[in-house]
């Protein structure tokens, strides 16, 4: 065998000269700052990523808020609208019962006059009807001068009666 030469011993001095190689070129360093980085690209994706997931929570939040707020207005607008239309029920059942009364009160008071018209129109039917058989018989009974003072005398007495 020869002095120890051999390809173990070749390959120890291969590697001692790459790992050489390896610390000279600083390469552990630039790994090292590598990671490092990607570490910070990572802690920074992560804050960014909580940031963001905080905004979101503040905006659902608020849409929540404004959504309760918005249902709230809209039951306060029903609720309005609800008094308005009852409000504007009564009011129309009440012009309408006063509607009917009015007519109901002028067709009563229409219906009265009629009925004073007609009584009129009855006496006044009456007094003329007596009138004609008083004529009548103090025509037969009565001389001519006693029938126009009789006559004159009933006519003055039926005019101051229906004034």
């Amino acid at each position: 065998m020869e002095l120890g030469l051999d390809e173990t011993f070749f390959a120890f001095v291969a590697l001692i000269i790459f790992l050489g190689i390896v610390v000279y070129l600083k390469v552990p360093g630039m790994m090292a700052k590598s990671l490092d980085d990607r570490a910070d690209q990572i802690r920074n994706d992560l804050a960014e990523a909580k940031r963001l997931r905080e905004e979101a929570q503040h905006l659902l939040a608020e849409y929540q808020r404004k959504r309760k707020e918005a249902e709230a207005e809209a039951a306060h607008i029903v609720a309005a609208a609800e008094r308005e239309a009852e409000m504007l029920t009564t009011e129309a059942r009440k012009k309408t019962e006063e509607f009917v009364a009015n007519r109901t009160a002028l067709s009563e008071q229409k219906i009265k006059q009629a009925e004073a018209e007609a009584m009129k129109a009855v006496r006044s039917a009456a007094v003329d009807l007596a009138i004609a058989a008083a004529e009548s018989l103090l025509a037969k009974k009565a001389d001519g001068r006693v029938q126009s003072e009789l006559f004159s005398n009933a006519v003055g007495e039926v005019k101051t009666r229906l004034n």
